[in-house]
């Protein structure tokens, strides 16, 4: 008899097992796959590790616009991948040293929810059955793949990919067609233009980045046009087969002969398989129903992560987790989901929190923005020889408090988590010039818009 078993050890249920087992919890996770999951296997981190590869690329390219010269630089694409897995076998392996440490059992099996009985929930993995007080559904997401002509062959042929094969080809394309211009679609378009691929993004939308603030959005799409990546907006997919995409667009059908095509067009919810309908618990679109302290609608039941539906980021899942573990253990907790940062880790970085210059007009707020450049920043302008970096911030015109904070450039992704704290805390515009930042810093472009 377990107190809980935790189905899923991506973020959002390896860090609750954590915390679950720390305060004394006995604690069993059960994992299909490796521990990590999506994010640490084929996503977050490995992502990462191939732009700051490609991102080093760019530098080496450019370094005479800094007096650096390099006589012939060159990326070798199957050392990045290599050392891409080296980097994630480190964390995965980090992360079973963590929950040995904190005495969680960990189970490698799919698992499904077999019923409610007198003693607690049955869960059942490989045929065996597990039975604890409560359980935590953890079990993340996989990309959508919509019905589209050819997809599912091209699948199976390997010339369309996911965000898992994307990460592990074995050459670089001359071409590739990206069908999405969500998060994941622009950071894989920035690698492999970085690299030296000729890119398309299609996207059904009239914009990329999908709810990322329009002028921010638009900035990022025009600096990559200028890179030389196509974006075809307010497109419809209609088949990827033979080697090429088709879309419609205005009326007129175009088809790309490309080497390969990623998919990427978002991601659903994993509850298929599961068990959900064994208990009772209550989907919408897919997804757990949960409230802002992680219960469902099944009392001892708890859901986190992708699985829910809400906010599908590492980050909030790590939240998300930690809410649940401690609503279990009696200490009222409950999530905030308006001050939850998001970053695209394109070069330049874009990275949001709160409110956007669209929400506030959608929903009546009386708030102002202000725009201020990055070139303010002694540091930015140094570092920075062509760019056009901004940062946005949104207030509360009743309370003066910040409501909204939005940037592109360089270190957007490490400063983001100090709006993100004052959005949360409502600081007001006043605190924020009381506030002392270090100089000569990025960040201290946030201080500056506060006087302007």
């Amino acid at each position: 008899m377990y107190d809980l078993i935790i189905l899923g050890g991506g973020p959002a249920g390896y860090n609750a097992a954590e915390r679950a087992g720390h305060a004394g919890l006995k604690t069993l996770v059960i994992e299909e796959r490796a521990l990590g999951g999506v994010c640490l296997n084929e996503g977050c981190i490995p992502t990462k590790t191939l732009l700051y590869s490609a991102k080093i690329f760019d530098y080496a390219k450019h370094g005479a616009d800094y007096g650096v010269t390099f006589a012939d630089a060159k990326i070798d694409h199957a050392f990045v991948v290599e050392r891409k897995n080296k980097v994630v076998k480190q964390l995965v392996s980090g992360v079973g040293a963590k929950l040995r440490k904190s005495k969680v059992e960990v189970v490698k099996a799919t698992a499904s929810i077999k019923e409610r009985n007198a003693e607690g929930f049955v869960v059942v993995a490989e045929g065996k059955e597990y039975v604890a007080k409560q359980i935590m559904i953890a079990t993340g997401s996989a990309p959508a793949l919509p019905p589209i002509e050819g997809l599912a062959d091209s699948l199976k042929s390997g010339f369309a990919l996911t965000n898992r094969e994307v990460l592990d080809l074995p050459a670089l394309p001359k071409t590739i067609v990206v069908v999405g211009g969500g998060v994941i679609g622009l950071e894989m378009a920035s690698y492999f233009n970085s690299t030296g691929a000729k890119v398309y993004v299609v996207e059904m939308m009239d914009h990329i980045a999908g709810a990322v603030d329009r002028e921010i959005a638009n900035m990022l799409e025009k600096e990559y046009a200028s890179r030389g990546v196509e974006f075809i907006l307010g497109a419809k997919v209609t088949s990827i087969k033979d080697k090429a995409v088709t879309y419609e667009k205005d009326g007129k059908t175009t088809k790309i002969e490309a080497d390969y095509a990623l998919v990427s067009i978002g991601r659903r919810p994993r509850t298929a398989g599961i068990g959900c309908e064994n208990i009772g618990l209550k989907l919408e679109r897919g997804a757990i129903v949960t409230d802002e302290y992680g219960k469902t609608n099944v009392p001892g039941v708890w859901a986190a992560g992708d699985v829910n539906g809400k906010s599908m980021l590492a980050h909030t899942a790590y939240r998300e987790g930690e809410v649940c573990i401690n609503n279990i253990l009696g200490k009222k907790d409950r999530i905030n989901y308006n001050s939850i940062p998001a970053v695209i880790y394109t070069n330049p970085e874009v990275a949001s929190v709160g409110e956007t210059t669209e929400s506030i007009k959608e929903k009546g707020l009386d708030a102002s923005v202000e725009t201020v450049t990055l070139k303010y920043s002694g540091r930015y302008i140094a570092e920075n020889e062509h760019g056009n970096g901004i940062v946005k911030i949104i207030t509360d015109n009743k309370h003066h408090n910040i409501i909204g904070v939005h940037m592109i450039g360089s270190y957007a992704s490490e400063i983001i988590y100090g709006a993100a704290m004052m959005v949360e805390t409502e600081m007001r515009v006043s605190d924020v010039q009381k506030l002392v930042f270090p100089h000569p810093t990025v960040c201290e472009v946030i201080r500056e818009a506060m006087f302007m």
